[in-house]
């Protein structure tokens, strides 16, 4: 029987971070350990090109999302691993596809929406001020990252069903149009995962500039995390566990028991210093077993090509025969 396929975007707009890891690295790496699936990872270069305009640095993060990955256990003789920017065919269907959307749809999209809303709470008068095409598109060519590949299904969270749906609404819109050509594909809602705090306690999160990277060295790691803040709790007397940005971040890499400890020492009464002491030794020893291979795979630029340029080659052998029925239809050919 052939393989369902589920297809998931990584965007490279910062450095992969803890947060990154726990809400959409794991769960996705647990995904591609199932034989009922055909998976395909891609990451998402042009869709990043909406935010990062500097050249060096959208470069770097290009590498850096596909080292990570790579370093934290995907394979590559398994999944399909591919660079956007490597299948001209989805840039050839994006147009296609825009042809067919309504203006009205992408009006609805919650990114332009949420950059609409921005502007007006700010009383900018044009509600439109600062907002690119790319942004405003975005959705569709999400569509024919998604269609090309006729992709059963696609990991979201909640907060992303609205991408599934415009999708089937593009898709609809082409297949009734010229001919039933597209699939349509279901969202699989990711369970929830409690969002990692950073710095600051706030959630962590590249914008907030509040984030612990996975894979700095040993001496930025313990910096960052006793940059944590914490209250001005004497070190023997008790403290809340729940309220503590350093307990949230140890307890989701902490074994049950460990936990458990861990928790015990905060009801009896433990120094901050020595929480983050912890903190640190337990998250060195994690992200060093895996640091190894990121740095390995970054300073060797030219494997990465290579990885992602045979996955973009098992990519274009699904994209050029369905963009041939779709040139087809449109009677381009």
């Amino acid at each position: 029987m052939k393989k369902k396929i589920v297809l998931t975007g990584i965007k490279p707009t910062g450095s992969p971070h803890l947060g990154n890891y726990l809400g959409a690295i794991k769960p996705a790496l647990a995904l591609a350990q199932d034989e009922h699936y055909q998976s395909m990872y891609f990451i998402a270069d042009y869709h990043a090109l909406t935010a990062i305009k500097e050249p060096k640095y959208f470069h770097h993060l290009c590498y850096e999302v596909a080292a990570t990955w790579i370093a934290l256990g995907l394979n590559t003789d398994k999944v399909i691993f591919y660079r956007q920017s490597d299948i001209p065919e989805i840039f050839e269907l994006t147009w296609i596809l825009a042809c067919l959307t309504p203006k009205g749809l992408m009006n609805r999209a919650h990114a332009y929406k949420a950059a609409v809303a921005q502007n007006l709470e700010s009383e900018i008068s044009d509600i439109d001020s600062g907002i690119n095409m790319g942004l405003y598109n975005y959705p569709i060519l999400m569509a024919a990252d998604i269609l090309l590949f006729q992709t059963d299904f696609v990991p979201v969270g909640k907060d992303q069903i609205q991408h599934i749906e415009i999708t089937n609404d593009i898709a609809q819109s082409f297949n009734t149009t010229y001919q039933e050509i597209f699939k349509l594909p279901k969202y699989l809602i990711q369970e929830e995962t409690a969002s990692l705090p950073g710095l600051d306690g706030r959630k962590m999160s590249k914008s907030y500039d509040n984030t612990i990277p996975l894979f700095v060295s040993p001496e930025q790691l313990r910096k960052r995390i006793f940059r944590i803040k914490t209250d001005s709790t004497p070190p023997a007397e008790p403290k809340d566990p729940t309220t503590s940005t350093l307990f949230l971040i140890y307890k989701e890499f902490a074994s049950p028991e460990q936990g458990e400890s861990m928790r015990n020492q905060y009801l009896k009464g433990i120094a901050w210093a020595d929480v983050k002491q912890e903190l640190f030794e337990m998250l060195n020893s994690f992200l060093g077993k895996y640091r190894e291979v990121y740095n390995q795979m970054m300073a060797d630029q030219q494997k990465l090509d290579t990885l992602l340029k045979e996955g973009g080659q098992k990519a274009r052998s699904l994209a050029i025969p369905l963009m041939e029925k779709v040139r087809k239809a449109i009677g381009r050919l």
